[in-house]
């Protein structure tokens, strides 16, 4: 009889450690001796025909030859088997983003080449393409919200899940349930507080996307953000993070309050005299001041309010309307002293 031939090995590569199971193909596998991985003997192996054996690899490394040896003789032919290194994760770049995936990844590390698989916290890759034998780029998978471990499997085995390079965090998206105060002029510059929830590492605050002239993120729940400068009316505030961008809650923009009128425009030194100013943009009034004494009044329309003049020293004085959006301009009301008999 003739010495056995090895014909092919499947699969051909796998990890240093050793473990990996392979079918050994060939002919004359009749009265089998030994299977060797190079010169080392495989761990197990099972004759399962004359043509066929299933091995289990010892631990090595490179490429070795695969022999097997019966009574007749040890196989000549070279068929290669090939220890590869363990893949390994030195960064992902970006490691955040939301949890419903869609975020393109790159990995970088060492091993990558004939990646089989790419998982962040045990769920697939939605893709990826292996670039080099340094990189991966891969698209996350939808995942809950928390720290995700990453990780490549190749012939050589699976990489590290517990490497601290090889964590993505999923962020929920943001949420904003109300802002303060809700209004400010159009020249912008008012500090308004956000709140809401999953705001940790906010890249952007927007009104009517317009980039807010800066912000803090004071905590998880809480933002303060310096309202840009903006047309009038309302205009959406969104934030967003590496979860995504939130709902918007709205930021009403004001034009400075201007008077035109006051009716009347001079009355006795005793509280009582209701004047009427006439004007602009008074809707909003947060005050009415005859020189440095604040007046009871009642917004009638955006263009009206009605003021009791308080009790004050005879002569001139000038009257102001305050809104969110600033101070007006001052009409000038006089007081008459009543007179003496």
């Amino acid at each position: 009889m003739a010495p056995p031939v090895v014909s092919s090995v499947s699969p051909n590569q796998g990890p240093t450690s050793g473990g990996t199971t392979v079918t050994v193909t060939g002919s004359g596998f009749t009265g089998v001796t030994n299977v060797r991985f190079g010169a080392k003997p495989a761990t197990s192996y099972t004759v399962n025909s004359s043509t066929q054996i299933t091995a289990v690899t010892p631990s090595g490394v490179g490429s070795v030859n695969v022999t097997v040896s019966t009574t007749q003789g040890t196989s000549g032919q070279v068929v290669l088997f090939t220890y590869v290194t363990t893949p390994s994760l030195s960064s992902l770049s970006p490691n955040q983003g939301p949890v419903a995936g869609g975020t393109t990844v790159t990995l970088t590390g060492a091993n990558l080449s004939g990646a089989t698989a790419v998982q962040f916290g045990g769920v697939a890759a939605t893709s990826f393409t292996v670039n080099s034998s340094t990189q991966i780029t891969a698209v996350t998978p939808a995942h809950a919200a928390g720290a995700a471990a990453v990780t490549v499997t190749t012939p050589g085995g699976t990489s590290n899940a517990a490497d601290p390079n090889a964590f993505f965090f999923y962020s929920a998206q943001p949420l904003l349930t109300f802002l303060a105060p809700p209004s400010g002029p159009t020249a912008g510059g008012t500090a308004v507080t956000l709140t809401g929830s999953g705001l940790l590492a906010a890249t952007a605050v927007q009104f009517g996307g317009v980039a807010a002239t800066s912000f803090t993120v004071d905590s998880s729940t809480q933002i303060t953000a310096v309202a840009p400068a903006h047309a009038a009316g309302a205009a959406a505030v969104t934030v967003t993070t590496p979860g995504g961008t939130s709902n918007p809650v709205y930021y009403v923009y004001l034009n400075a309050p201007a008077l035109v009128s006051l009716v009347p425009d001079l009355g006795p030194t005793d509280t009582g005299t209701v004047v009427t100013l006439t004007g602009n943009d008074l809707t909003t009034a947060t005050a009415v001041q005859f020189g440095a004494l604040s007046a009871s009044f009642t917004v009638v329309s955006p263009t009206q309010i009605t003021a009791v003049v308080p009790t004050g020293p005879p002569g001139p004085v000038s009257v102001t309307v305050t809104t969110p959006a600033g101070t007006s301009n001052g009409l000038m009301y006089t007081r008459f002293a009543a007179p003496s008999i």
